[in-house]
């Protein structure tokens, strides 16, 4: 299925779902689980919803590229997390 097609079909969806959830294993474009995998969640994982920011945004706050972590005095931010400005940006980028 071409990309426009699929993104227009799912356009109702987060976008982190777009890439894998790093918490509970879910491949991407599949809703995450509960650890136990009974249960559908409606709303993706933080570290999920970090991972998409990371993949598709500029941090304004650290000056980092797609792809690089984000950093407070030269160390990564804990749990993969961040800025709240770079989330901001990506949901920009989204719309």
């Amino acid at each position: 299925m071409p990309d426009g097609i699929r993104r227009y079909l799912r356009a109702k969806k987060a976008p982190a779902l777009g890439v894998g959830c790093p918490h509970c294993g879910a491949h991407a474009h599949r809703p995450c689980t509960t650890p136990s995998k009974r249960h559908v969640l409606v709303v993706p994982h933080a570290v999920r919803v970090s991972a998409w920011v990371r993949l598709v945004a500029c941090c304004p706050a650290c000056q980092v590229t797609p792809g690089v972590e984000c950093h407070s005095d030269g160390r990564a931010l804990p749990d993969g997390a961040v800025h709240a400005r770079r989330e901001a940006e990506a949901l920009e980028v989204a719309a």
